[in-house]
């Protein structure tokens, strides 16, 4: 039978299937990914002529710095750059994030050949080391409200998730104790993320502490997913918990290049920690990928090296957004203290809508306005809203005349 051929049977001469190859499980049955309901809704306002200012995903909307350009501009030149990456990723690279990491956190004793994996972003290292672990008689353990890998990959792994609930009340460093003894007895990694996407909680390093005594308790990996490391106010700095001693036998931490350096198009990241877990993520990554590009490696060399000259502008930035968003939304009835770090504000729904879509609907069709739901990131967010700081000034400053145009308000 040629290709051209009818399909009206298989070529086994059994009956053609009536509709296409069934989906995995797995996939059949995640929940809808929120970020595609908000984008049908964004295609239907548009649709109707709207102009909407979207708060919602949280894309920088700055350029790479130019130097770090510049490198990547001759390091593609360079024909060594056109082959295959080296899994493990260059020396050079591994090094750099070994300084990086005691120049910046004091995460000393690391290893840049065995503690080290350079990542095609770290959400593909996020979901790779689930796969590395996660089964069907395990489970993982990830804070609520969550970034969405942290617990779709474990599902999409066939693994099992406890969620447990990051508040107001727990300052939202949910008391690893209060995990039930069969869920830790099932557990393999526990996932936290400070500062944290959405709430933009933080976390101090006592915290870190109890955590890495829990997780050696219970031979755990503690996963710290470090991604807004670098924007951070008002003189304050996110702990790494590699900055605690002994905590490479029982931790990983992820990094990334996105919002730091504004480099979240060029998709690079890295794990560091515990050599053993790395291990294990190295050796899925060879069976599903080929490697971090090379000549973006040595963007990120040149953005670890002379970092320090880089971050000022973007974090200064960030900062004035994050000052006139506050005042803003104050204006219009919230009432919320300015974040310590992340592009992020998290805030309360009104209680008149029943749900965060709900909400979100509301500021589409009333001012043209995209903020995320809450439920994006779990049912535990349900009550709240995102609203990210990635357009310039004059776009926020439009936004906040729009809600207030049209009586937006909590109460």
């Amino acid at each position: 039978m040629s290709v051209t051929d009818s399909p009206a049977s298989s070529p086994c001469g059994q009956p053609a299937r009536a509709s296409q190859t069934p989906l995995s499980p797995r996939l059949a049955q995640m929940p809808t990914y929120v970020f595609a309901l908000l984008d049908d809704l964004k295609d239907q306002a548009r649709a109707r002529g709207a102009d909407l200012i979207d708060l919602g995903m949280g894309n920088p909307d700055q350029p790479t710095p130019a130097p770090i350009i510049e490198v990547m501009r001759e390091a593609l030149l360079n024909p060594e750059n056109h082959r295959y990456p080296h899994f493990k990723g260059k020396p050079a690279f591994r090094q750099a994030a070994v300084d990086w990491m005691a120049r910046r956190y004091d995460a000393r004793g690391l290893n840049p050949d065995t503690d080290i994996q350079p990542l095609i972003g770290s959400k593909e290292g996020l979901a790779h080391l689930s796969f590395a672990y996660a089964d069907a008689d395990a489970c993982n353990i990830v804070h609520a409200p969550y970034y969405p890998v942290h617990t779709r990959a474990t599902w999409l792994a066939g693994g099992h998730v406890y969620h447990q609930a990051m508040t107001a009340e727990n300052q939202y460093m949910p008391d690893p104790n209060s995990i039930p003894a069969d869920v830790a007895a099932r557990a393999r990694l526990y996932f936290v993320s400070y500062p944290n996407n959405p709430t933009a909680a933080t976390a101090t390093r006592a915290y870190y502490e109890r955590l890495v005594d829990y997780c050696r308790a219970h031979r755990l990996t503690l996963v710290s997913d470090l991604a807004y490391s670098e924007i951070a106010y008002d003189g304050y700095r996110p702990p790494s918990v590699l900055s605690i001693p002994g905590a490479k036998d029982v931790a990983v931490e992820f990094h990334s290049f996105s919002k730091s350096f504004n480099m979240a198009g060029w998709r690079i990241g890295f794990a560091a920690g515990n050599p053993d877990v790395i291990k294990a993520l190295y050796n899925v990554k060879t069976n599903l990928d080929y490697g971090v590009a090379s000549a973006i490696q040595d963007g990120a060399i040149e953005a670890m090296t002379h970092g320090e000259a880089y971050l000022p502008a973007i974090v200064s930035t960030y900062q004035r957004r994050r000052d006139m968003m506050v005042e803003g939304f104050r204006a219009l009835g919230w009432t919320i203290e300015p974040p310590k770090a992340t592009m992020y504000l998290w805030f309360p729904i009104p209680d008149a809508f029943s749900d965060s879509m709900a909400w979100v609907r509301h500021l589409i069709e009333t001012a043209d306005v995209v903020v995320t739901p809450g439920v994006a990131f779990g049912e535990a967010g349900d009550r709240f809203f995102r609203v990210s700081l990635v357009s310039p000034e004059e776009t926020l400053q439009r936004a906040l005349a729009r809600l207030r145009e049209k009586g937006v308000s909590y109460g």
